[in-house]
């Protein structure tokens, strides 16, 4: 397995989805990613379901592998002494407070990378901390940021309310954002010596998707409203009804619509000026759907998917959860990995489509139980005795199993 981040230690003061994502990421290239949690409840996403595997949350299972968790109570000043002491043996600390938190715990860009120049400070916030009040000291939140960076607008049916993703997209863009910021200050702190403090905003990591829509507006004036699943520059590409279900067809040029029409048993469609170029197909969508529509409708999925494979007209199902996470080419690349946690058991979790690309078998270790590693962390690299740690658990400064 290459583990191409191995020797750099990663500080994670970050919770819920955002920051962990991030830091996952890190520990799978194999950083030693230290997760900083609450020692009476853990990251918040501990407590995120149903569903539980036998108490554990899968939630919480998702995005914390590879990681060793240690329980401090932040708020304590011993608490925060031994973050910073721990921030000075760092490479990299990610964090996703509210703007202005890290630094009433003494654990701000500043005072960190004051003893230690070397750090890489990424902070993940809503709308990242350089910009205009008052957006630089608001909370960020998924939902609320899909629907104020366009994202949600364009998401849905024309004429039914605007749809969030069905995923917390803006969460996850972030975090590969995170990821992908902290490798180019890596990179950069190779040739300078440096630490650089990384500020991600969610809304920035949002608005980076919506490219050619954006471009749209920004270039030609237009304001791009939903389409549901129709693509609104290509033609024919959305879902089409078969007899038995739905499937995708993604025609991407002419030469692909003159086969489908030939495959259809209609040549003279591809001749037709309403449709015999892609412009005119999408000015003419309406007309060109109806008449497919009618075809498709004929046959079930699996029949019409057949004979548009054989003619090279790209198309695939509709699949559920269940059936998309069985598809065997995930598994022959890795993509479905299994991990045994002391409490969940056996545990099966997507893999890293990073290690997939090079071509590497995931070897993850299972994400962790609260206060887990406390001990060893303390002990390994802060070099506290027994009897110190033992102090720091019974006055609550720490937690340890």
């Amino acid at each position: 397995m290459s583990t191409p981040l191995r020797g750099l230690r990663v500080l994670d003061l970050s919770r819920v989805l955002s920051g962990p994502f991030c830091t996952m990421n890190l520990g799978d290239m194999g950083a030693d990613v230290i997760k900083v949690e609450d020692p009476a409840h853990g990251d918040d996403t501990r407590a995120f379901g149903p569903p539980f595997v036998n108490g554990v949350s899968t939630y919480f299972l998702s995005i914390n592998r590879n990681k060793r968790s240690l329980a401090v109570n932040l708020k304590s000043r011993d608490g925060a002494g031994l973050v910073q002491r721990l921030a000075a043996e760092s490479d990299v600390l990610v964090e996703n407070f509210r703007p202005g938190v890290a630094e009433r715990l003494g654990l701000g860009p500043d005072t960190l990378r004051a003893q230690n120049p070397r750090l890489i400070y990424c902070s993940i916030s809503g709308f990242g901390h350089r910009g205009l009040q008052p957006y630089t000291h608001l909370p960020g939140y998924d939902v609320v940021v899909q629907g104020l960076s366009g994202l949600q607008h364009l998401t849905g049916e024309p004429e039914r309310p605007a749809m969030k993703v069905g995923v917390s997209i803006s969460d996850l863009l972030s975090g590969m954002t995170a990821f992908q910021a902290i490798l180019l200050a890596l990179y950069e702190r190779e040739r300078t010596g440096e630490g650089k403090v990384v500020d991600v905003s969610m809304l920035d990591a949002t608005t980076q998707v919506l490219t050619f829509q954006a471009t749209a507006h920004l270039i030609a004036g237009r304001s791009p409203m939903r389409m549901g699943n129709r693509h609104p520059s290509i033609a024919p590409y959305e879902a089409f009804e078969a007899s038995d279900g739905w499937f995708n067809v993604a025609v991407g040029n002419d030469a692909q619509f003159r086969r489908l029409c030939e495959l259809l048993g209609q040549p003279q469609l591809s001749e037709d000026t309403r449709f015999c170029e892609n412009r005119l197909r999408v000015e003419n969508r309406d007309a060109l759907v109806e008449i497919l529509s009618g075809h498709f409708r004929t046959a079930p999925v699996a029949e019409w998917l057949q004979r548009l494979e054989k003619e090279g007209i790209p198309a695939g199902p509709i699949n559920d959860l269940p059936t998309a996470l069985a598809h065997p080419q995930l598994k022959a690349r890795g993509m479905i990995a299994t991990v045994e946690h002391p409490d969940a058991g056996e545990v099966r979790m997507l893999g890293s489509p990073l290690l997939a690309a090079v071509q590497d078998t995931p070897a993850f270790r299972p994400p962790p139980r609260l206060g887990e590693h406390t001990r060893e962390i303390l002990h390994d690299l802060l070099g506290l005795d027994t009897a110190e740690i033992d102090r720091l658990v019974a006055d609550g400064t720490v937690a340890a199993r």
